[in-house]
């Protein structure tokens, strides 16, 4: 079905089994997710009103509630919000956000043990033509409890891209604790580096989870296509102090997929090649399969 493309309008929300498609969702004031940051979520791409890999986004949801110690959602209470949400605005191009909290709580770190479960989605635009990113001076801590956790506690990601904007890039990259890259504010990162010659790498590295990063569902998806079609892609840790001389900085995402960037801190970076193939394969083989497993 092809769905036309929709018009600046507010999102459509679904708030425990009530929704509402103009505005005016009502989430308690003193929810955990909204008073200490207790919950976790995913971010799914829409298009033509159909989420991408709907799947593997809510096994990695029941992965994050795990690791904050929350009761996984019902998967299929999430479908049934999900459908009715694209229903009633079925998307040509947009962003669908499942978010999972432990409900209503005290003013402090306790739980009450209840849940809340929100699904909303919004048109989202296409990302940008001309892709740059900036290195930031914060750290994420891999050994942290939510380390890898994709969870609401996203202050420190504004902040940071918030600097990245400023700067008039897209994105900021943030080292972990042991002077190592780890991700973006909401992206993976793969780079291909330089030989001793200077010449560009014959491979592209991505930093393994071991340095904090989040499990990212296109990360994990263009590391299995890669090895399935033999495009060099290889985990390994990265100094950060390596950013430097890089040939070329890809981010991977649910909205941004593969994308390929032009800039490092304002520095020219290479497009073709690798870089180029990858951001094609992953296009090519999303196209194939809207859930894959």
């Amino acid at each position: 079905m092809r769905v036309p493309p929709a018009a600046a309008e507010p999102p459509v929300v679904w708030v425990d089994g009530r929704l509402h498609a103009g505005g005016g969702a009502v989430v308690d004031a003193l929810d955990h997710g909204m008073t200490t940051g207790d919950g976790v979520f995913e971010t799914c791409k829409v298009l033509d009103a159909v989420p991408f890999a709907l799947g593997l986004h809510l096994e990695r949801l029941a992965r994050s509630a795990a690791g904050l110690g929350l009761p996984a959602p019902d998967p299929g209470r999430v479908r049934e919000a999900v459908d009715a949400v694209l229903a009633e605005r079925p998307l040509a191009r947009g962003r669908l956000r499942v978010t999972w909290t432990s409900g209503p709580g005290p003013l402090g770190s306790e739980r009450h043990g209840g849940s809340t479960l929100v699904v909303a989605a919004a048109p989202a635009p296409a990302p940008a033509a001309a892709p740059s990113v900036v290195l930031v001076p914060w750290t994420r801590n891999e050994r942290a409890a939510t380390a890898g956790l994709k969870t609401t506690s996203y202050a420190e990601n504004v902040v940071a891209l918030r600097r990245a904007l400023a700067a008039g890039a897209g994105e900021a990259l943030l080292a972990n604790t042991r002077g190592e890259l780890c991700e973006g504010t909401g992206s993976n990162v793969v780079v291909q580096l330089r030989d001793e010659r200077g010449a560009p790498a014959p491979e592209l590295v991505t930093p393994p989870l071991s340095s904090g990063c989040l499990a990212g569902v296109t990360r994990a998806l263009l590391l299995r296509w890669a090895s399935e079609e033999g495009l060099p892609l290889v985990e390994r840790a990265i100094p950060v102090e390596a950013l430097e001389g890089a040939a070329a900085v890809l981010l991977t995402s649910s909205l941004r997929d593969v994308q390929v960037q032009t800039a490092l801190d304002g520095r020219p970076l290479a497009t073709d090649g690798l870089p180029a193939r990858a951001a094609e394969l992953f296009a090519r083989r999303a196209a194939e399969d809207v859930d894959p497993t």
